[in-house]
């Protein structure tokens, strides 16, 4: 893909807050070993997943306002912690 150069300290604030926004959201640890920890982690990136692609679609389809989308994937990230133990690396260095 050719054309000019966009580096992140060239965007609006509102729009690098929903790409960090989206980051954050599907930025979630590997789980444990147990099948439980893997299930809720499939189940919550898959939830965080979705929540990003409706934030997304309501900005590049209905207009939504940026800002005010990146605190709505906050929120929705927030009332959904991770709740599985996280994959410690097994004692490998």
């Amino acid at each position: 893909m050719s054309g000019p150069t966009v580096r992140l300290a060239c965007l609006p604030a509102p729009v690098v807050a929903l790409l960090r926004a989206v980051h954050d959201a599907l930025d979630v640890p590997l789980p444990g070993l147990t099948d439980a920890d893997e299930r809720a982690h499939a189940v919550l990136l898959h939830q965080r997943a979705r929540e990003a692609w409706i934030v997304l679609g309501y900005v590049l389809d209905d207009g939504h306002e940026v800002g005010p989308s990146a605190e709505s994937l906050r929120a929705w990230t927030a009332r959904n912690p991770v709740e599985y133990t996280p994959w410690d690396g097994g004692g490998v260095a």
